[in-house]
């Protein structure tokens, strides 16, 4: 008799309904250009530890703009430079949005700006703690006391350098969301992969996951 899979909202979250993911394993590369990815084409960072970490060139005159986002107007997540400030904005359900911004813009030159996001544990929707680190070293911290466990969004997506859709943040448009640098690449880990002792993904971490995937 049908409905053979009578859950509602558990379905829509791949890890809870048990179905078969698009992108496996506890880490994923992404680069400059990729957009309009799909939920399911990302790895899922809800319910559980992650981190989130862009290397990137910033022009002499400073660079503003999304290095990632995902999710939209309604919920999602975005890390960006703020008129050059390294910035994370957590948008709960378009009911709030949690900003952990650092105090100073980041200089012309290569850098690294990782998020780290420690789960509470205990069950679906629990808050935690964030950290922002450039080059290494600790520039921002807040909290998180809720998270969306399900979908952030039905219709909005995940871009690299820009903000495509309704934005996540509510300091920049769509145009002005556009990174006025270079982005090298963006890692997603999730899980155990997300812990980091100096913070800093160097190139033979790269290399080890992208062998990974062959």
């Amino acid at each position: 008799m049908l409905p053979l899979d009578d859950r509602r909202v558990e379905r829509f979250d791949a890890d809870l309904a048990g179905r078969p993911q698009l992108i496996r394993g506890t880490s994923q590369l992404l680069f400059s250009g990729m957009g309009r990815l799909s939920e399911s084409s990302l790895l899922n960072v809800k319910n559980k530890s992650h981190s989130i970490t862009a290397q990137f060139t910033v022009p002499h005159g400073g660079a503003s703009g999304v290095l990632i986002a995902q999710g939209g107007s309604f919920g999602g997540w975005v890390l960006y430079l703020n008129q050059g400030r390294p910035k994370y904005v957590y948008n709960l359900l378009g009911m709030t949005r949690i900003p952990v911004e650092g105090e100073d813009p980041v200089p012309a030159g290569e850098h690294q700006l990782r998020m780290e996001f420690a789960y509470d544990g205990g069950g679906l929707g629990k808050g935690g703690n964030i950290t922002l680190y450039l080059d290494g070293d600790a520039v921002a911290a807040g909290r998180l006391e809720n998270t969306i466990p399900m979908l952030f969004s039905i219709d909005d997506t995940a871009d690299v350098g820009e903000d495509s859709g309704t934005t996540v943040g509510d300091d920049y448009s769509p145009h002005s969301s556009r990174f006025t640098g270079t982005i090298s690449w963006v890692q997603i880990d999730i899980d155990a992969a997300a812990a980091d002792e100096d913070h800093l993904i160097g190139p033979e971490e790269r290399l080890r996951i992208a062998m990974a995937r062959q």
